[in-house]
């Protein structure tokens, strides 16, 4: 006979509790119960803040931040509030692109919502001009009750008289991988990001621990960028590093992907002949993989020539020779971001004027991790 559901929630209790985290899946299948009836006892626990609830795994209150996630994500590493309940609210979340940097940003932002019973419709601006805002007027027109934003600007930061539009919106809106400077409008908003200057600091501190003094950084323009550079700049002044030389001037007119690639190649190849670099981080992994045999067809070698790292890490690990790389938390960004904007959305105002609940309003950094391959 299968227990009371008094006493089945009991052993759930104990087993997490014991545990820190257990599979939804795994926990069913030792109770003897269906999947469909755990989760209406784990549904009920989490109302009473008993348990942490998430896409596929429960957690102890106590734990907090689960630990044990894999790449693969076979756990989900942000928690969700088990208080607030958040049944038939619609999350509008407005990217450049599902693939990606932003797949797994999305796959974040998602087990959270899903999670908490709320549903996440997407827009995709494939940063075209002003795509942004249609998407975010469409994804409202539909119903949704919160934004997450990923405005195309091309600095990560809006320009003057850029973006204002997104502090006027008439719902909770959190930016999600994008910053607005103090004075600008959308400094007030909540956003969720990786901290890239800290990961590219990050970087060239590994360098200089393996030896390396003159460590250049190779990044097209994208909206990571800015970051990358102002956290490599203040390491290499940190570290009382040579600076790398100077690049050439790109000339007139913008420069086609081609043209982007030679450049950086042409670089490389200079700057390591003369002796001035022996070290380097290039932004992205594809770009890395694409230059690393073309550097060595010009007779420099890597990593005895020249050490690299890349930034992004989403496909570093299938070099031929996997590359050490930084990884930003795109996951967990797109989760914090979530689980931010639902705590606005089901969270009674304070009072105090600052925002929908859940208390003042939040700039959260989440600092990329550097993983060594051999």
């Amino acid at each position: 006979m299968r227990p009371h559901v008094d006493q089945r929630q009991a052993q759930v209790l104990a087993l997490v509790r014991a545990r820190g985290s257990v599979r939804v899946a795994d926990l069913a299948q030792e109770l003897g119960v269906s999947p469909v009836t755990l989760r209406r006892d784990i549904e009920a626990m989490a109302a009473r803040g008993e348990i942490h609830r998430m896409h596929g795994v429960i957690t102890r209150v106590e734990t907090g931040w689960p630990g044990g996630a894999s790449a693969a994500g076979d756990l989900a590493s942000v928690p969700v509030a088990a208080s607030a309940g958040a049944e038939g609210l619609v999350i509008g979340m407005v990217v450049p692109t599902t693939e990606y940097y932003y797949a797994d940003v999305v796959r974040g932002a998602r087990e959270v919502v899903e999670a908490r019973g709320a549903r996440l419709t997407v827009g995709l601006t494939r940063y075209l001009p002003g795509e942004d805002r249609t998407q975010a007027d469409r994804l409202l027109s539909t119903g949704a009750d919160g934004l997450l934003l990923t405005p195309n600007w091309d600095a990560g930061s809006p320009g003057p008289g850029e973006g204002a539009w997104t502090a006027e919106l008439p719902v909770p809106t959190v930016l999600v991988e994008r910053w607005a400077p103090p004075g600008h409008p959308a400094a007030a908003l909540d956003r969720v990001a990786s901290d890239h200057a800290h990961g590219a600091a990050t970087a060239v501190q590994h360098l200089v621990e393996r030896g390396h003094r003159r460590i250049a950084l190779a990044s097209r323009a994208t909206p990571t960028t800015p970051r990358l550079r102002a956290g490599y700049e203040a390491a290499v002044a940190a570290l009382g590093l040579e600076p790398a030389p100077p690049w050439p001037p790109a000339g007139p007119g913008p420069l086609s992907d081609a043209d982007l690639f030679a450049r950086t190649l042409d670089y490389l190849c200079e700057a390591v002949t003369a002796g001035r670099v022996s070290a380097a981080l290039i932004h992205s992994d594809t770009d890395a993989i694409m230059l690393i045999p073309r550097l060595q067809a010009r007779g420099v070698r890597v990593p005895e020539d020249l050490a690299v790292i890349t930034y992004d890490d989403e496909v570093a690990g299938l070099a031929d020779v996997p590359l050490s790389a930084v990884a930003p938390a795109k996951r967990e960004v797109g989760a914090r971001a979530a689980g931010l904007l639902l705590d606005r959305l089901t969270t009674p105002d304070a009072g105090d004027g600052d925002s929908a609940g859940a208390g003042p309003r939040q700039h959260v950094e989440l600092l990329p991790r550097l993983t060594i391959r051999s």
